[in-house]
């Protein structure tokens, strides 16, 4: 099929996916947007770099088949889609990690699984290091560890700005200050999956070096997939709703047929 069948499909899938909440809330004075659909045990969804809830989750149709079993919320992170954009460099890297602290606080949620794709995956390791008390699982698309005091966080940090960059160029930077380190990889006790394509060089970069330090977290390759493809798959999907029924904190949901 033609990228541009691909992305009709999608448009399809996003149509018939289950009725959506969405709203805004203020994050330290942050407008962020976020979405609801589904009912059941919570999933935040945490997209990647220069995407949005709806390009990364809803467009693909993943947003529609997880709210068959699931709560699925999915966020605009700050500097993307609906949310506001702040230009300071104070306003990324750790801020991002706490909207989706308040968010959960915005809704009442102690506990919730973590999906986080690319940049989004980086935000769930560094939260796990901050909040690993307000998370169930996590599983990371695309993504792996970014290593603390590494040479890709050295990069993040010292990428030349851009003024007609689709984010703002502090967001960009703040990604470096998302760096975890071993220590903080070896201490983490909530179950983590990683989902990545075969064609992703996120697996070199990034969870190649992770799996040397945790063996112990399964991946699994999607076929025939990049870094932004891969959430098209339906083996992506697939395997993604089988990482979020693992049992966690007790069991996993009942499955609607």
């Amino acid at each position: 099929m033609k990228t541009g069948g691909v992305w009709l499909g999608c448009l399809a899938l996003a149509a018939g996916a289950a009725a959506l909440r969405a709203d805004d809330f203020l994050s330290n004075g942050v407008k962020i947007h976020y979405e609801i659909a589904g009912q059941g045990e919570p999933v935040i969804l945490i997209h990647g770099l220069a995407s949005s809830a709806r390009i990364n989750w809803d467009m693909p149709g993943v947003t529609a088949r997880l709210a068959k079993n699931f709560q699925v919320i999915a966020l605009d992170n700050r500097g993307h889609g609906q949310s506001d954009k702040p230009e300071g460099e104070d306003q990324y890297g750790l801020e991002m990690v706490e909207d989706v602290i308040r968010l959960m606080d915005h809704l009442h949620i102690q506990k919730a699984r973590l999906v986080g794709y690319s940049l989004g995956g980086m935000i769930a390791m560094k939260l796990l290091t901050l909040h690993p008390d307000r998370v169930k699982s996590v599983v990371l698309g695309g993504m792996g560890w970014l290593k603390a005091g590494g040479g890709v966080q050295r990069f993040w940090e010292n990428l030349p700005s851009h003024r007609r960059a689709i984010v703002p160029p502090a967001c960009v930077h703040g990604m470096a200050k998302l760096g975890v380190t071993e220590e903080q990889v070896k201490a983490m006790r909530v179950p983590v999956t990683i989902l990545a394509g075969d064609h992703d060089p996120c697996q070199r970069l990034y969870i190649e070096p992770l799996l040397q330090i945790r063996p112990d977290w399964p991946e699994h390759i999607i076929q025939n997939a990049g870094h932004l493809n891969c959430v098209v798959k339906k083996e992506f999907k697939d395997e993604l709703e089988k990482a979020l029924r693992q049992p966690a904190d007790g069991p996993p949901p009942p499955a609607k047929e």
